[in-house]
């Protein structure tokens, strides 16, 4: 697995600290000096914690990201410890929610909440949907859900070789 990036802007101190020891964290650092630096380089990739210090939560958001990618310290001093388990804490939550979430053609398929969405429709999976055990049946009921919600016929097909997703 790929190291996630942590994206750190007006915090110089948490980022000398963590470039001395860089070797031994499970993510890659880059400083910014100020958001607009930040948001003219960085796409918006689910999987990038930005950590800031004493930075308006709000202005950010207005600036396209997602809040569940900010870790903003306000109430310092903290150990770097502590400033290093947050950190970790934060990064498994995105990567946790970046890995349920699956795109089959334009939809999204979100293992944990076992939701199928396409446009702003979502469509509650069962248990039983989700997981497979007699695979006709199941293929069966999902071809029913998904034609009554979004109208798709097409969606699970099948050929000589099996079931498959066009």
């Amino acid at each position: 697995m790929t190291k996630q990036n942590i994206f750190i802007i007006n915090f110089d101190s948490l980022y000398e600290i963590l470039d001395e020891i860089k070797d031994n964290l499970s993510f890659d650092i880059v400083k910014f000096k100020n958001i607009e630096d930040f948001l003219n380089t960085v796409n918006s990739n689910p999987n990038n914690l930005l950590i800031a210090l004493k930075l308006n939560e709000k202005s950010l958001l207005n600036k396209g990201v997602n809040n569940k990618n900010i870790l903003c310290f306000d109430d310092l001093p903290l150990s770097i410890n502590k400033v290093i388990e947050f950190i970790n804490i934060k990064l498994i939550k995105l990567r946790f929610n970046h890995q349920s979430k699956i795109n089959i053609k334009q939809y999204e398929l979100n293992i944990n909440s076992k939701f199928l969405s396409k446009d702003l429709s979502n469509l509650k999976l069962t248990e039983k949907e989700m997981e497979t055990h007699t695979v006709e049946t199941h293929i069966y009921r999902l071809r029913k859900k998904i034609s009554d919600k979004f109208n798709d016929e097409n969606f699970i097909l099948s050929d000589k070789n099996g079931y498959f997703i066009s």
